[in-house]
């Protein structure tokens, strides 16, 4: 299933967070959005889910979600949002509760992902028991048990130190490797949109706009932390931003 903004346009009352927006997200690539803060990237990740309706404009889903396919779009957040009181098994479950599954197809789904995330010796430990690597590796997990057709990313790996980040980076680039999906990535974190994005979206400062779309040929599996060519292309992301995003940090303190 592909996404589509046309012309998405949005307001908070008189403040314009948006203009403009034309944007296609292909299936089976990684779409990852930056810009400087407050420019709307969890607004429009939220028309993407369905969440909020642009002001002006279209959000499109076109084609058939895969087959299996239990919720089509499906959030990951920066905060894991797992419950506290279950499992790691059960917090994954608890997506699955309400589709008539059998509980042998449950099981089986919850097995094959926890296979995937590398959690299968971690299925009966609390999330208070788990390191924040590992609880984002359970929201994963959790999101992947209803074979989305596409997985929507709010800045899912900001509250992880520099070496967890690295280390899940890589767990995305092998599930993405082995079975691919479709996601939008919002991140301030230029070295992780280098390194998973297949299409790296920048918006302007508020109101956003589209500044410019880059696509990297690079397969996924041959992107590595230091690589001259990411460095250029960050560094090119960089360039794009740099005036913005300190004037928006200055909006932002003043206000």
């Amino acid at each position: 299933m592909d996404l589509k903004l046309s012309s998405v346009s949005h307001y908070y009352g008189d403040t314009q967070v948006l203009r403009d927006i034309t944007l296609d997200i292909p299936s089976g690539q990684i779409v990852c959005i930056v810009g400087p803060s407050g420019c709307g990237k969890s607004t429009l990740l939220r028309m993407l889910g369905g969440l909020e309706r642009p002001s002006e404009g279209r959000v499109l889903q076109m084609g058939d979600a895969p087959e299996g396919c239990l919720n089509p779009l499906t959030y990951i957040f920066q905060d894991f949002a797992l419950l506290p009181w279950r499992t790691v098994r059960g917090n994954v479950a608890l997506v699955l509760e309400d589709h008539g599954l059998g509980k042998a197809q449950r099981e089986a789904i919850i097995a094959d992902v926890l296979a995937r995330t590398k959690l299968t010796d971690f299925a009966d430990a609390l999330p208070k028991q788990l390191s924040g690597g590992m609880k984002q590796r359970v929201a994963i997990a959790r999101a992947l048990a209803v074979n989305p057709a596409v997985m929507l990313m709010d800045e899912p790996l900001s509250a992880l130190d520099s070496q967890t980040r690295e280390l899940l980076m890589d767990d995305l680039v092998a599930l993405w490797t082995r079975q691919p999906f479709t996601a939008v990535y919002v991140t301030h974190n230029l070295a992780e949109a280098v390194r998973l994005g297949h299409k790296i979206v920048v918006l302007s400062r508020r109101p956003g706009e589209l500044r410019e779309v880059v696509e990297l040929d690079m397969p996924l599996v041959e992107r590595r932390h230091g690589d001259p060519v990411l460095e250029a292309q960050q560094q090119h992301l960089w360039g794009l931003m740099r005036d913005e995003a300190a004037a928006a940090d200055a909006e932002l303190i003043d206000g």
